[in-house]
């Protein structure tokens, strides 16, 4: 891993020097760790919904504002983290965007008042929304030449932190009390800083993204069009999967040992539909959203019907996963597709828009279930995938641009 002559420096950019003489990979897998810990964090509260909501008096619905609010504040964050940083090293950045991870996860750990804690999630929504408008992009940048291989491991961060954060984040609420899952995750955060501030290479600006820079994605019909289906499926996904939880306590009537069991069997199932959903999208973009949509939709609205009993509610949350897999690989070879030039402005954009669909989702649940029951929830999302996948279907059309080069290697 020392021969630097076979990386070819990216165009128009010298190399670091940091880069130069060493393997980009220990800086990607930084990146990746750092995605894990997010995704951790941020979803934590789906598995200990029922337990926070008896603590601080709020209904499931109201306390599902735990994943709105941060959400609401990446979305904003992502724009102006993406502006405001100017050309300061990236480095620097995601340094700041972790340690927001480690004080958010401290505050929830310490409060004894709904409104405290929603001030900590807000504060969680600054690091997720600037690490997911930069990290993706770094990644590549890190890799020249084998960016495929480099987007794939931080997307097996993510899954990462589906199969084994979310789940055991549920466990340790079961066993010690929902605040000690937030305080590991203050403790991963120090772990992942600390990664981070030891393997990451200098990584200076290409360039200052301005306000001017950011619509450049929604002038590509094909970008429009991806923004669209990003907004139905992952308000979808959000409007379910916030309150998987309840329904399988008050539906299924599982216990949580198994319920944290099920969601570890949610995330094994998301890792094999990274490879699924790689493979499909080799052959065509198009076939991926589609595929998607319809698993997404059969699975949740199947959930209601099915999820009465142990191995109905299996099967719909195994199908589940395997979409959930599939999902952000699929939305994110769309747009990287329409604008591969817009890399940072554009990953601000759709990081936005992720956020608001992601928060959109859990609020739209959220009044379901307060109104009309859990199952609702599993509905409304089933609906919304579908229309994704009719979308997809009616005006969806693949580039000539080879997906190889975008989608995750495996």
């Amino acid at each position: 891993m020392k021969n630097h002559t076979d990386m070819p420096r990216p165009v128009g950019e010298a190399q670091p020097p940091s880069a130069v003489h060493h393997s980009p990979w220990p800086g990607v897998i930084s990146i990746a760790i750092g995605a894990f810990a997010l995704v951790t964090t941020e979803f934590l509260p789906v598995g200990l919904l029922p337990a926070i909501a008896a603590e601080l008096g709020v209904t499931e619905g109201v306390a599902g504002m735990m994943v709105t609010g941060p959400g609401l504040v990446a979305a904003l964050a992502a724009v102006l983290v993406t502006v405001g940083i100017g050309k300061t090293d990236r480095r620097y950045v995601l340094w700041g965007l972790t340690a927001t991870m480690l004080v958010s996860n401290l505050i929830v750990a310490l409060s004894h008042s709904f409104p405290w804690v929603l001030a900590g999630r807000a504060l969680l929504g600054i690091g997720v929304g600037g690490f997911w408008a930069l990290g993706p992009a770094l990644s590549t940048r890190l890799a020249p030449g084998s960016e495929a291989r480099a987007l794939s491991i931080v997307f097996a961060g993510v899954s990462l932190g589906t199969v084994a954060g979310v789940p055991a984040g549920a466990l340790l609420g079961d066993l010690f009390g929902w605040r000690s899952a937030f305080q590991a995750g203050g403790v991963v955060a120090v772990l992942v800083l600390l990664t981070q501030m030891r393997l990451l290479p200098s990584l200076p600006a290409k360039q200052s993204v301005t306000f001017n820079h950011l619509p450049q994605l929604l002038r590509v019909p094909k970008a429009r069009l991806g923004i669209y289906i990003t907004v139905l499926v992952f308000t979808g996904q959000f409007a379910a999967y916030t309150y998987i939880t309840p329904f399988l306590a008050q539906v299924t009537l599982l216990n949580p040992k198994t319920i944290s069991t099920l969601l570890l069997v949610y995330g094994a199932a998301g890792l094999a539909g990274n490879v699924i959903g790689g493979k499909i999208l080799s052959r065509s973009v198009r076939a991926g959203l589609i595929t998607t949509g319809v698993l997404l939709g059969v699975s949740m609205l199947g959930l209601p019907l099915l999820g009465y009993g142990l191995p109905g509610a299996s099967l719909s949350i195994a199908v589940w996963g395997v979409a959930f897999g599939m999902m952000p690989m699929s939305v994110q070879t769309w747009i990287f597709q329409a604008a591969p030039d817009a890399m940072e402005s554009g990953g601000a954009v759709f990081v936005s828009t992720v956020q608001i669909a992601l928060a959109s989702g859990a609020l739209i649940g959220g009044v379901a279930v307060d109104h009309l029951g859990v199952s609702s929830a599993m509905v409304v999302g089933g609906v919304l995938a579908l229309l994704m996948a009719a979308t997809a279907a009616r005006w969806a059309h693949d580039g000539t641009q080879p997906v190889g080069k975008l989608q995750a290697s495996h």
